[in-house]
């Protein structure tokens, strides 16, 4: 680190930390105010849950001081205010039933695991590029973790989805874990096969023109192979919400890796076909799409499993306005999932329309910095590693929010760092925490070419390109002369 930097690495630690502070701010006093409109006093967990998120938060800024100066200062202060934002609605929801805090104490605790893992890989991943040495055991272990609540004792089916683990009371869901090491192997396979995949091809062509562009299977292969597997786990647990997600995200990556328009086409013809039949064989995605095509009909309404959730959210939204109703009213509280899959509607009944453009606005500046870093990184690996969770958080959000509003079916996903439940968030900072090393090494890599530039660039014309001392041979030809 020389003098010049110093001081800029100072000045981002400084603003890291004051927003840092803000986001604290925020969160401590909506809690208390929460407390306040529902039983006139702050909440007995007010310190606990600031010390806790605080704490945490404070523990992977000095991480970030010593192990990965050069990150993003914005990413961080934004996290965790928005994981504040879940919480306080959380706490405000159960509180307004009259249930116990239950629920708010397990989201405590997973926050801390989720901000030690964050911790954890910022600590441990020094170098992101490594984590490429491996594709096929990455695949394995997504694949492994997707099929894992097959497993007859401990596979829980709930909700018409087989997709968790219950471990004395506690559930787990594993497909939340697995989205990172497929996204870690789809990075890895399409950075060693990129040229290839973008410049083998056959061409079809009609009179002379080209029509479309379509890939040779054995360079697919693999990756579809491991993909398809994935995907028929998924459709088998019934998790299609997460079916739909990484499937959109392994055609993102895809296209940022080769550019070619042909390889979309097909995977949307591909999730066209998968979709219908899917359509025809499982009960749920036709109710679900009743539900979305005829709502407000009243035997869609009334009938079991109908759309009176959906409806009901609706009106929610409604109620809110533009500032919101606050904790005490409306019924937001009485919904099933309000603190889960429609995590959405309850900030919009509690916050209203400012409220929800807040987080959408904090959400879009996460997803904006993410993919600031994949574009200035110069390893392949590393863009498509960005890329992928950096679509990943931004799909899922549009998958949530598109769900409430009736824009698609819904789909029965959880907001990252909003929802309730221990394996989306977990997997969220493990995330964060990538994005903070990546974010580092990307930015410090670039200020080393500037100054190597720059001095290049100061140096005198001499040292440059010397002027080779005279040989004998030139000199007796001076001599002559």
């Amino acid at each position: 680190m020389t003098y010049t930097t110093a001081p800029r690495l100072r000045r981002r630690h400084t603003i890291e930390l004051a927003m840092l502070a803000v986001a604290l701010t925020v969160f401590a006093t909506g809690l208390c105010l929460t407390g306040l409109q529902l039983h006139a006093q702050v909440p007995d967990l007010l310190w606990l849950a600031t010390a806790v998120l605080g704490g945490s938060a404070l523990a992977v800024h000095v991480a970030l001081r010593f192990c990965a100066p050069w990150a993003d200062p914005l990413i961080l202060p934004l996290a965790v205010l928005l994981n504040g934002i879940g919480f306080i609605v959380i706490w405000g929801l159960h509180a307004e039933a009259g249930d116990p805090p239950t629920a708010a104490f397990r989201q405590l605790l997973w926050t801390g695991l989720g901000q030690l893992g964050c911790l954890t890989t910022v600590l441990l991943v020094r170098h992101p590029q490594r984590l490429q040495r491996y594709p096929y055991l990455m695949a394995l272990a997504g694949l492994v973790l997707l099929a894992s609540p097959m497993l007859p004792v401990i596979g829980l089916d709930q909700y018409g989805s087989r997709r968790w683990l219950s471990f004395n009371g506690f559930t787990v869901q594993p497909s939340e874990f697995a989205k990172i090491p497929l996204v870690l192997f789809l990075a890895a396979y399409l950075g060693m096969k990129r040229d290839i995949l973008a410049l083998a091809a056959a061409q079809i062509t009609v009179r002379g023109v080209k029509i479309f562009s379509v890939p040779r299977m054995r360079d697919m292969g693999p990756m579809t192979a491991a993909w398809g597997i994935a995907i028929l786990i998924l459709v088998g647990t019934k998790d299609l919400g997460t079916s739909l997600l990484l499937f959109t995200v392994f055609l993102a990556m895809l296209y940022t890796a080769t550019l070619r328009k042909s390889w979309v086409g097909i995977g949307v013809a591909m999730f066209l076909a998968g979709a219908y039949v899917a359509y025809l064989l499982f009960w749920h995605v036709r109710q679900r799409v009743t539900i979305w095509l005829h709502a407000f009909d009243p035997g869609v309404y009334y009938a079991p499993q109908g759309s009176a959730q959906v409806v009901e959210g609706l009106f929610a939204l409604a109620d809110g306005g533009l500032f919101g109703l606050g904790f005490g009213q409306g019924r937001a509280a009485t919904l099933f999932a309000s603190n889960s899959d429609l995590i959405m509607v309850s900030v919009g009944e509690k916050f209203g329309l400012a409220g929800v453009a807040a987080v959408l606005l904090v959400t879009l500046l996460l997803v904006e910095r993410a993919f600031r870093v994949a574009l200035a990184a110069r390893d392949t690996f590393v863009k498509l590693m960005t890329t992928g969770f950096a679509f990943l958080w931004a799909f899922q959000v549009f998958v949530v929010v598109g769900g409430v509003t009736l824009l698609i079916p819904l789909s029965g996903m959880t907001t990252p760092l909003l929802s309730v439940g221990g394996s989306s968030l977990v997997t969220t900072w493990i995330m964060l925490g990538l994005w903070l090393r990546v974010s580092s090494e990307v930015r410090r890599a670039a200020v080393s070419r500037c100054h190597d530039d720059t001095a290049t660039m100061e140096l005198p014309r001499s040292a440059v390109s010397p002027t080779p001392p005279p040989t004998a041979s030139n000199k007796s030809a001076t001599d002559q002369e």
